[in-house]
């Protein structure tokens, strides 16, 4: 096979996987769209930033409970002696 012919075939497949990604690219909001008006749409997931703020919002609660928890057992301890 002629060099030309191989050059030729390597742009036609970079320009194919170009074409399917802008596409894709152009129909998401149409694809978007499509779910959900039928219902598929799928829930975002959350970010890396709101995975952070949600597990910070359970360790200062749990820290809330155990202080709270032990100022309790502090102040049973207090009257019983």
């Amino acid at each position: 096979m002629n060099t030309h012919f191989k050059d030729a075939w390597y742009h036609l497949r970079h320009a194919g996987s170009h074409l399917g990604r802008g596409v894709r690219e152009e129909l998401r909001p149409a694809e978007r769209k499509a779910r959900e008006m039928t219902g598929r749409e799928r829930p975002p997931e959350p970010s890396r930033r709101e995975k952070m703020r949600d597990n910070l919002r359970d360790v200062e609660h749990k820290a809330k409970k155990r202080s709270r928890t032990a100022m309790r057992d502090a102040k049973k301890r207090m009257r019983m002696s």
